[in-house]
């Protein structure tokens, strides 16, 4: 195996320690997927550069030219606190004509966007949830055309569930204007309402370039919430670690899905990742409802590569483990083929 120099990107304040002793658990998983990474990278045996980003692409620019590194392994998430913006730090990273890990500016831009992904998904005749959108400073007057309640509420263009709890499954018209209200106040972004459908969690893991792996399908399960509570990956069940012991939350390999399911997924995942031109590795969130019919609720490029999380554990159960899947990552970015390559 060809020994790589990584530039490493991350957000500054996710620039991880050398070690884990003396930190607490919480701490750790500030920086987890960082340290995982990281760590991976120098069993692999490459030479690894750790560069923490604010809001300038300054001090990237001078790694570049310092270091010059082989590819850059891209663990950034937002840029100027903007979720959206992960498309301009790798655009950049194209015109400086730097190989990098994870999806394309395109895919990055298509998918970062829940009302536009959903359009073009329904060009494919891909099944996902209804909509309506509402832009910040646009006031929610008269229940959506063509929608039915419930609609859960999110942000359009933030990840990692923010803005997403309990409160936003809504039942009315005075629910749903309080709660895209809240969005634009309190995310700062645009909100989507969407048809919620009850059913199961699922995911599938994508890996590739032209030729896609699916991984195995992945389900969330919650065996102590409270009655009544919607079978939803809110915020809190995401990020808060004493919560998810509370709710006994658990991630795992899909069981006793219909006979046929697992591939029909795998296809419908494939289809998702090409139709959003996706690149590198993403996650598909779907749902599976009562009739056994599959909804797309969203892509996910670039997902959480902790060790632990689910993406890394669904390639583990595929045969693929964790320093592999790190080096499976380079090739393909490595091997993509943006304009600059002709």
């Amino acid at each position: 195996m060809r020994r790589l120099r990584v530039l490493v990107l991350m957000h500054q304040a996710l620039v991880p320690p050398s070690s884990l002793e003396g930190c607490s658990e919480k701490e750790i998983e500030e920086w987890r997927m960082e340290f995982d990474v990281l760590a991976a990278l120098g069993r692999l045996g490459h030479e690894v550069i750790p560069l923490g980003v604010d809001n300038e692409l300054g001090p990237v620019r001078r790694a570049l030219k310092e270091h010059e590194p082989h590819i850059v392994f891209n663990l950034v998430m937002h840029f100027h606190d903007a979720g959206v913006y992960d498309s301009a730090v790798v655009s950049w990273l194209e015109l400086m004509k730097v190989p990098y890990t994870g999806c394309n500016p395109r895919g990055l831009l298509l998918a970062g966007d829940k009302a536009l992904s959903k359009k073009i998904m329904g060009y494919h005749r891909i099944r996902a949830p209804r909509f309506a959108v509402y832009r910040q400073g646009r006031t929610v007057k008269r229940d959506p055309k063509k929608l039915r309640y419930p609609l859960i509420v999110k942000s359009q263009s933030e990840h990692s569930s923010t803005g997403i709890s309990q409160a936003s499954i809504v039942q009315d018209l005075p629910s749903l204007a309080e709660r895209v209200e809240f969005i634009h106040r309190n995310v700062g972004t645009g909100a989507i309402a969407e048809e919620f459908i009850e059913g199961r969690e699922l995911t599938i893991g994508i890996l590739g370039n032209q030729r896609l792996t699916p991984l195995p399908v992945w389900e969330m399960t919650f065996g102590n919430l409270p009655p009544g509570a919607p079978t939803i990956a809110t915020a809190r069940v995401k990020w808060n670690l004493d919560y998810q012991r509370q709710i006994q939350l658990e991630t795992h390999a899909a069981q006793d899905l219909p006979s046929g399911e697992a591939q029909s997924i795998a296809r419908l995942g494939k289809r998702v990742y090409r139709a959003l031109d996706l690149s590198g590795f993403a996650r598909v969130d779907l749902r599976l409802d009562a009739a056994g019919q599959v909804w797309v609720l969203e892509a996910n490029p670039n997902p959480d590569l902790s060790a632990a999380e689910d993406f890394a554990r669904s390639a583990r159960q595929a045969g693929l483990e964790y320093d592999a899947l790190i080096q499976r990552l380079l090739t393909l970015g490595l091997a993509h083929t943006p304009p600059w390559k002709g």
